[in-house]
């Protein structure tokens, strides 16, 4: 009656054992390091760069304790914040001898303590959140007007290709504030470029204006759910380009989302150098399509130093000069998707890109007129070019797809397309507020989080044995196996622990509890309504599992709501509400019932149970 079959028992310990494996991460806590990462679009790292890190560091006889490679960086561990920062000063030398123009980004940073042997099994220790682990917030504020601006300003240019295209011949066309102003010498010009422009586009309000007899205006300006739509845009292109600028360099769980209707919240824990965080922030890039000059004797001259008027020097991938337009051509604003490929004709690697409406006929327009030329693909970063691609046009490109191939590896061309696909800003941004949380205030609060919940832990144990006895015994086991699984469930995720989610850790053990009270009320009940003890545990697990099925469905979905609706902290506390509310399913009711079987499962006659003292009725 009371025995699970050897099958229940073996899978229920390999779940406490591997739950063992998974929270162990977490014991080691972490060490200093230093981590290297691009400090340039176009520069790449390679396992090839971890001989010349070994080798900077063996030739300052700086110990260190492991070094790791990822696609986004390299990280080297050291046993002390000495070592740390002289190894820090010795790669920065290394890496970046020019350090005007850095080519790679030397930051302290923290690394998990782990053996290497659970690090292969992939058993890692839980993220820690700003509060815990220290780090620097910045709130950021998007542009807005700045937004609205360089629509209206792309507008203009568009407006000029519409007109052009549909034969309708104006006096210029020039922004003016939050409007762009179509001039027109006649009415029936400025008619046709009225239906034109209807016809082409439903986001802008055209009105007339006349300040003469032969200066004929047409004002547009953007409707304001057209004005709408490019605050919203910005604010998650900004986002997106943050994510995947931040995400090359390999920070941990950076948290980056909107705040209010014009600002961003960046949270980089771990990152101890404020300075290297604002220059993360910094490389947002932006994407630019000019034309190179071809003009001969310029590029030499340029090498002389005489560099032509309206034009700027610049260095491709292979090294070799590159002299280029200033006039910008395409922005990356107008670029929609970029997917690496191979080119259908000669089967060499490839970047497809996909430009919107607009962007496909300036494109069409200019390699229409340019062909046999070559046009250079920018990234432009804190005022510095990089150059990503300098391909020959060999033919009018129409409909929007573009192919860029040539000289290119499979890897140069994934490494090409994620570049691209970042995109750049849609408006600036300014850091309006920058906040930095040092190492010991997180340690300091991961300290009294502990502290909160061992001594919950404690007072409920002391609680249970005094009252349910044997039984009580049975529940802080079980309790103590509900809060393992929970940091290895945690840890397994990669989950993010914030103060909130301690919270909701002391939280999940008093609710825990909560099914193992009901279990041993049930088993009290059922013995003083006359069962036999045997009869009385399988009983009072098989009644209050209904009802502890209940209350938990009901605190679930309440855990859920908050999971959806909530955002910051009280996500991170959803997080682990959710989670506890499973783990302590299974803890209260298969541990718990399969230590109680170990006990009296096999016992033929039971005289009496040890579960505290049974008050019967009328006593």
């Amino acid at each position: 009656m009371n025995r699970y079959p050897l099958w229940k028992n073996i899978l229920i310990g390999l779940v406490l054992f591997f739950g063992l494996i998974y929270t162990l991460p977490n014991f080691y806590g972490e060490v200093p390091a230093v981590q290297i990462s691009s400090g340039k679009a176009t520069v790449k790292l390679g396992p090839a760069l971890t001989g010349t890190v070994e080798q900077a560091l063996a030739s300052e006889q700086v110990p260190y304790s492991g070094l790791f490679v990822d696609q986004n960086s390299i990280r080297v561990r050291f046993e002390s914040p000495d070592a740390q920062l002289r190894a820090k000063d010795v790669i920065e030398k290394r890496f970046n001898p020019d350090p005007s123009d850095p080519s790679y980004i030397v930051a302290l940073n923290l690394l998990p303590a782990s053996p290497t042997w659970l690090t292969a099994i992939h058993a890692l220790p839980m993220y820690l959140g700003l509060d815990l682990r220290g780090g620097v917030h910045f709130l950021l504020e998007v542009d807005m007007p700045g937004a609205i601006t360089k629509r209206l300003d792309s507008t203009a240019g568009d407006l000029r290709t519409l007109l052009r295209d549909k034969d309708v011949r104006h006096a210029g066309i020039t922004r003016e504030g939050n409007a762009v102003q179509l001039r027109f010498r006649d009415a029936a010009q400025r008619e046709a470029a009225r239906n034109a422009i209807t016809a082409s586009t439903s986001d802008l309000q055209l009105t007339d204006r006349d300040d003469g007899a032969e200066d004929l205006k047409l004002i547009a300006t953007l409707t304001p759910v057209a004005q709408q739509r490019i605050r919203d845009f910005a604010i998650k292109q900004n986002i997106t380009t943050l994510h995947n600028r931040i995400n090359e360099l390999g920070v941990a769980e950076p948290v980056i989302q909107q705040q209010g209707l014009d600002r961003i919240v960046v949270q980089l824990p771990g990152v101890q150098d404020v300075a290297k965080a604002k220059d993360i922030l910094g490389r947002t890039a932006t994407l630019e399509v000019r034309m190179v000059d071809d003009t001969p004797g310029a590029l030499e001259a340029a090498l002389a130093g005489n560099v032509p008027f309206g034009t700027e020097l610049y260095t491709e991938r292979g090294g070799a000069p590159l002299l280029v337009r200033s006039q910008v051509v395409l922005t990356g604003d107008r670029l929609t998707d970029a997917q690496p490929g191979f080119d259908g004709q000669t089967n060499e690697p490839a970047v497809h890109l996909t430009l919107d409406a607009a962007g496909s006929r300036i494109f069409r327009d200019v390699t229409r007129e340019n062909v046999g030329k070559r046009m250079a693909i920018l990234l432009i970063e804190k005022g510095k070019g990089e150059v990503v691609t300098a391909p020959v046009i060999r033919s009018e490109i129409g409909g929007g797809r573009v192919q860029i191939s040539g000289r290119m590896t499979t890897a140069e061309a994934n490494d090409v397309a994620l570049l691209l696909r970042a995109g750049s800003l849609a408006a600036p941004m300014e850091i309006i507020e920058e906040r930095t949380v040092g190492p010991s205030l997180g340690a300091d609060n991961i300290a009294k989080g502990f502290n909160s919940t061992l001594w919950g832990f404690i007072a409920i144990a002391v609680f249970m044995i005094a009252y349910y006895a044997l039984f009580g015994l049975v529940s802080v086991i079980a309790l103590a196996a509900n809060l393992l699984l929970l940091v290895a469930l945690l840890s397994l995720l990669q989950a993010t622990l914030t103060l909130p989610g301690i919270a909701a850790m002391a939280l999940t053990l008093g609710m825990a509890i909560d099914a193992n009270v009901l279990i041993n009320e049930r088993i009290r009940e059922e013995l003083r309504n006359g069962m036999t003890p045997q009869a009385a545990i399988h009983a009072g697990y098989e009644r209050a599992f209904d009802t502890i099925l209940d209350s938990n469905i009901t605190t679930l979905i309440a855990g859920i709501a908050l999971l959806v609706f909530g955002s910051g902290p009280v996500r991170g506390f959803a997080v682990v509400h959710c989670l506890g509310i499973l783990t302590s399913m299974f803890s209260a009711i298969l541990i718990s019932r399969m230590l109680v079987n170990f006990i009296y499962g096999r016992r033929r006659k039971v005289a009496s149970l040890s579960i505290g003292t049974i008050w019967k009725p009328g006593n």
